[in-house]
């Protein structure tokens, strides 16, 4: 008997999710040391003093449950965004929230709309509950959202929209967003995953949760693993109508955020000295990066994020390993349909220069 034939129907053809390839990995590999990691999107400053300091205090509390309803977090959520603590839904992280989503509204048979080269978790959960993805064709590298509207069907249970988009990078104003909104069936929910936003500029930035309290069906999902610098820690929210965060909660798994997790995201969120760095150094450095491809006549996408995703025209794989050699990870996006792209995180400035080195000695060769 193979146990293939008993799983689920949707998991048989499933694939993993491929994260970024580790330091450590690269270095019992190669056996290269001072490796830069731009791979994964990750924060360059690491922890904050007041997370570090939040995590110290609680190291004592440990042989304890953490609290499953994270009440703290949630309140310091809350006061800092002008929301009610019942409107918000804690995950490990916001792939957590992605996937209780989807396990709360869609099931075989339901369609869940997503675009071309969408954040690839999209794809793995739908596929993961039998639902049926209907994928919208990209429109320069983003969402399409007439086209998504286009696509709306009987069956349509959830619509998922990164912005900014990863791996692209590409951005949706709020006047789009909305527009959108204002024709989706009331029933629809539709998913807002705002993974990046904390590195858009203030201005331009879509008040989401403003958007929340008019439409009931929209979630936003945020995270804490990218501007807050918490990725190993594994902390987001999702910010609801209250009917629906009650229906997450049901699902949600009890302690799914542990109490480092919880400490240092509710002393980081009111951080803004550390999070107006962080924003500052990915200004910094996303100039850095797109003055060296158009110095190299590169193509690459404009982007909101904290990467950005260049064209090499030519496949990307094997200049990626040569950078492997090198000591540079960086994330080839094959699995995304894009064989001749790589997505560079943007690091502190000797990061991005050591990668703009290494891609310059590749590229000559």
């Amino acid at each position: 008997m193979k146990f293939l034939d008993v799983a689920n129907q949707g998991v048989k053809q499933l694939l993993p999710y491929q994260a970024g390839k580790p330091t450590e990995e690269l270095e019992r590999e190669l056996g290269i040391h001072n490796i830069v990691k731009l791979a994964s999107n990750e924060n360059p400053f690491g922890l904050s003093e007041t997370a570090k300091q939040a995590i110290l205090k609680e190291l004592n509390q440990l042989t304890r449950y953490p609290d499953s309803n994270g009440f703290y977090f949630k309140q310091a959520v809350a006061n800092k965004f002008n929301l009610q603590a019942n409107q918000i839904t804690l995950g490990n992280g916001s792939n957590d929230l992605l996937e209780l989503i989807a396990h709360t509204f869609a099931s075989e048979g339901d369609e869940v709309i997503f675009s071309q080269y969408a954040f690839i978790v999209y794809p793995l959960v739908t596929q993961a509950i039998n639902a049926k993805a209907v994928v919208v064709p990209a429109k320069n590298w983003g969402h399409d959202l007439d086209a998504f509207l286009a696509n709306i069907t009987d069956k349509t249970k959830l619509i998922y929209i990164a912005n900014p988009n990863n791996p692209t990078g590409t951005f949706l104003t709020s006047a789009e967003i909305e527009a959108f909104l204002e024709k989706v069936p009331a029933h629809i929910i539709v998913v807002l995953d705002e993974a990046y936003t904390e590195f858009t500029d203030e201005q331009e930035r879509v008040p989401s949760f403003a958007l929340q309290k008019k439409f009931a069906n929209l979630v936003v999902c945020r995270t804490l693993s990218k501007a807050y610098g918490l990725a190993g820690l594994r902390i987001g929210y999702a910010v609801s109508n209250p009917e629906i965060a009650d229906l997450f909660n049901r699902v949600r798994q009890p302690f799914n955020c542990n109490s480092l997790a919880l400490a240092a995201a509710t002393a980081v969120i009111y951080d803004e000295e550390f999070l107006h760095k962080v924003a500052d150094n990915n200004r910094k450095g996303m100039q850095q990066l797109v003055q060296f491809f158009e110095q190299q006549g590169l193509e690459y996408i404009p982007s909101k994020g904290n990467f950005i995703t260049v064209d090499l025209k030519q496949p990307a794989l094997p200049i990626y390993n040569a950078l492997l050699h090198k000591g540079v990870i960086v994330r080839p996006i094959g699995g995304y349909g894009m064989p001749n792209h790589l997505r560079i995180s943007i690091g502190l400035p000797e990061e991005n220069q050591a990668f703009i080195n290494a891609l310059t000695e590749v590229l000559a060769n």
